[in-house]
């Protein structure tokens, strides 16, 4: 059988699977590898190896060791390029390829609300579009932490956020980037948005001062990790500049 080339959109779909796999799961025998090969009529060896490719481009992994697959594409790199300074256009252009691939309305990623209907419009339009990108930063993160809460271990999915370093209403350009995402349980993930705790530039918990005034289960439990080093995610490291932000800005010390 002659070799096929990637077309852009395949690319689009691979590096968007890509962002929603941990590292150790990129192999033929994933169910999601599987499926996507079904969807673009290739192989699952095939797949799995575009996402290594799209793995040896990765400064996360460079750093850690890892270095992906030794050869690929052109087309590769310049997918990579084109979206690392604009997550936002990935994330709605890959997810609504993704939808149309599989042949149902973007709507069914929004999750939105019973009486969501009844809007029209550009609200509606608008709406769709935050909840798909908020979805995709979620899965995003919450996969390069393996599904497992940063801090504490805890890999629960339904009790797991991903939490934004700068608020979303504070840099609209770095809303969806994942650099500027943690994986933290429910209680880790309000304080750390209320500014109770912090992540440091060294990846360190840090506990503000007013917290450790208070007392009760809540405060006992936080105080348990403070100083503690946070796991590390396999993909999307969080920027020194974002942690620097939240210490600055966010955190009460």
């Amino acid at each position: 059988m002659p070799r096929r080339d990637w077309t852009r959109n395949e690319l689009i779909l691979a590096f968007n699977l890509y962002c929603k796999t941990p590292f150790g799961k990129m192999h033929r025998g994933n169910p999601q590898v599987i499926e996507l090969a079904k969807l673009i009529n290739r192989t699952p060896n095939s797949v799995s190896w575009k996402l290594v490719n799209f793995a040896r481009l990765d400064p996360d992994l460079k750093r850690r060791n890892i270095v992906g697959a030794s050869h690929g594409s052109k087309s590769d790199i310049e997918v990579w390029e084109e979206f690392q300074d604009n997550w936002e256009k990935l994330s709605f252009e890959s997810e609504k390829l993704l939808a149309d691939t599989k042949h149902f309305p973007i709507i069914q990623l929004a999750d939105l609300e019973a009486d969501f209907e009844i809007r029209e419009g550009k609200e509606k339009e608008q709406l769709v579009r935050v909840r798909v990108n908020q979805n995709f930063f979620r899965e995003t993160v919450l996969a390069s932490y393996g599904y497992k809460c940063c801090l504490t271990g805890l890999d629960v999915p339904e009790l797991l956020n991903a939490s934004h370093i700068v608020p979303w209403a504070k840099d609209k350009n770095n809303r969806l980037n994942p650099r500027n995402g943690v994986c933290l349980n429910a209680l880790h993930d309000r304080a750390f948005d209320r500014g109770l705790v912090t992540i440091t530039e060294q990846y360190c918990m840090k506990v503000s001062n007013k917290l450790k005034a208070g007392s009760g289960p809540a405060t006992t439990f936080l105080l348990k990790y403070d100083g503690a080093k946070i796991m590390e995610p396999d993909k999307f490291l969080p920027e020194k500049r974002f942690l620097k932000y939240h210490n600055e800005n966010v955190y009460l010390k």
